[in-house]
């Protein structure tokens, strides 16, 4: 959930953290990375491809249509404010695929996968970045197409928290609340973790919790509430929210974020922190500044993005169009526009 509105209890705090990782993580670089976003907020069917990225055509299937001669019409893709994407890595020969986030509603990712050729029971696990109902929904679906099968879910323990948006002057709105008993009865193995991990042969690094360390990313405003177990908080740092990280090889590093809660500035240095690796590549995902809570964090989300130098930024989802304008205003050569069905294919040199 991405709105303009602690966790439950045991939610860290924002906290310095200087020098080196005091436990580093040993990355192992990759040879390519693609990311396809089956989920964002927007579709555009007449973007064109680049030497980056490919776009689908302007119908990526039919349907059903008696109003026209042929009895049909082209169809495009589900946009819905939520995020999804199949993120794929090749180290060698041996290429694996897994599936961060899964948008908003039950059949929006499965719809889009299918008008796009892509096969979801090749996913070896899945990653949520957080426990919004934005990033979730889709899991349903992902279960009725996966039928039997066990597939591994990393998440944060933090994700089953009760959430509501409390606005002044309005009823309180709850969050849908993920159950981890439903989500096992659905055939996924949970895999709760605060602290980073390591996937898919030490080549995929999920961050865990991020070290929270700018002065200026405070997260979400007093109408984001937490329950605690006795009564309603103001839960500003999502701390359940992580991010997905890959070392492409001589380049830097690819970040993906589900909507970046921790801030974006915050996540890329976390990253950094942990591997060691200080490039920038990409930076692919929801970064959060939308809205008149997130604007005025604009200004210095960008201005270190552009410090930093990388060589792609697509942000989708909540990232807001005032901060997109500014993104591409600021890294003109990086700047890719987001749309479902996007994919980016990132190769070492």
């Amino acid at each position: 959930m991405c709105d303009n509105a602690g966790t439950g209890a045991g939610a860290a705090v924002p906290r310095p953290a200087p020098g080196p990782a005091v436990d580093p993580v040993a990355l192992a670089p990759v040879d390519e990375v693609q990311i396809v976003t089956l989920i964002d907020n927007s579709y555009d069917a007449l973007l064109t491809d680049d030497e980056r990225t490919r776009r689908p055509r302007f119908g990526v299937g039919t349907a059903a249509a008696p109003q026209f001669e042929e009895g049909a019409t082209a169809v495009g893709l589900i946009a819905e404010h939520g995020f999804a994407a199949l993120v794929t890595v090749r180290r060698g020969a041996t290429t694996t695929s897994l599936l961060f986030d899964a948008g908003m509603s039950p059949d929006a990712l499965i719809t889009n996968a299918d008008r796009l050729g892509v096969d979801l029971t090749g996913v070896q696990g899945i990653v949520l970045s957080h426990g919004h109902f934005d990033h979730s929904g889709g899991l349903v679906g992902v279960a009725r197409r996966l039928g039997a099968r066990r597939l591994p879910m990393v998440v944060h323990p933090h994700a089953w928290t009760r959430r509501r948006v409390a606005v002044p002057g309005h009823d309180p709105e709850p969050l849908p609340t993920l159950s981890p008993r439903a989500l096992t009865g659905e055939g996924f193995d949970l895999v709760e973790r605060r602290v980073p991990s390591l996937l898919v042969d030490d080549c995929v690094l999920i961050t865990g919790e991020v070290d929270r360390t700018t002065e200026f990313e405070h997260g979400m405003p007093p109408s984001h509430q937490a329950w605690s177990g006795h009564d309603w908080r103001h839960d500003p740092l999502v701390i359940d929210d992580q991010a997905l990280v890959v070392h492409l090889r001589d380049r830097g590093l690819v970040v993906v974020t589900g909507c970046g809660h921790a801030g974006a500035v915050n996540i890329v240095r976390h990253a950094a922190r942990l591997t060691g690796v200080d490039g920038l590549h990409g930076l692919i995902g929801g970064l959060h500044l939308s809205g008149s809570a997130f604007e005025p964090v604009i200004g210095p989300t960008v201005g270190v993005l552009a410090a930093l130098d990388p060589a792609l930024v697509m942000p989708g989802h909540c990232t807001g169009w005032r901060a997109q304008h500014a993104l591409a205003a600021a890294l003109p050569d990086a700047w890719v526009a987001p749309s479902c069905g996007t994919t980016v294919t990132l190769a070492a040199l």
